[in-house]
């Protein structure tokens, strides 16, 4: 009797020492992927709009994840598109992510009824005004007219419509609209100085700065100078 009871003690053993391995072995492998970076494929919704945890550039192009996403705001309080940064890496800081030569995507998800070409182009090139001296924008002005006569004959972008600009290095900034390449523009220096519409010192939305940048993208105000004006971001 006593053998039975001791026979089935140890497989009693036998089985929670087999249970506690499994578990050890599952949290292990758990701390592997988020130490690595790389936790389970997850989608933020932002006004409704879902934006994904990665991407990656073209068929054959680099994985990008989620640097941050956040809303474009207009007059303070009009939501215009949900605006997302994605990286080959998360990074916190401005001047890093517009130093870095890797690709790189902004996305743009439009929000309202209907956006016009005229207020978008408008609202960029307010932008790089304001965080440009003269003769930088001197350097890239032509390849900004070629944006712009790309944005015009678009006309309208309704309610769901997508823009991604995309930089691809060696190949220079594409801009696809609702799935189409519209244009690829050549020039590091063109995608950086894109960027700073939405990161720069003086973005065209201080909260979308913020969120792109990991941030919570809370009310912050920001103004933008033009030629001496000063205008409300």
């Amino acid at each position: 009797m006593r053998r039975v009871v001791a026979v089935g003690a140890f497989v009693g053993l036998a089985i929670i020492l087999r249970r506690a391995a499994a578990l050890i072995a599952g949290a292990a492998t758990m701390a592997v992927v988020l130490v690595a970076g790389w936790p389970p494929a997850m989608a933020l919704e932002i006004e409704g709009v879902k934006v994904a945890d990665k991407i990656t550039l073209g068929k054959n192009g680099p994985q990008l994840v989620l640097n941050g996403a956040g809303v474009r705001h207009r007059m303070a309080f009009i939501k215009v598109y949900v605006g997302a940064l994605y990286l080959t890496g998360k990074k916190a800081d401005a001047e890093e992510v517009l130093k870095d030569p890797s690709a790189k995507r902004v996305l743009m998800h439009v929000l309202i009824d209907e956006l016009t070409a005229k207020e978008l182009t408008a609202s960029l090139n307010n932008a790089l005004a304001a965080n440009h001296i003269p003769a930088e924008l001197a350097l890239i002005e032509s390849r900004i007219q070629e944006l712009n006569r790309m944005m015009a004959s678009i006309g309208v972008i309704k309610k769901g419509g997508v823009v991604l600009i995309d930089y691809l290095p060696g190949i220079g900034t594409r801009v696809s609209v609702n799935g189409e390449e519209k244009i690829t523009i050549k020039g590091e220096d063109f995608f950086q100085a894109l960027l700073r519409i939405w990161i720069g010192k003086k973005p065209v939305d201080g909260r979308l700065r913020d969120a792109m940048l990991g941030g919570s993208g809370g009310f912050r105000l920001f103004w933008l100078t033009v030629n001496g004006e000063r205008k409300k971001a």
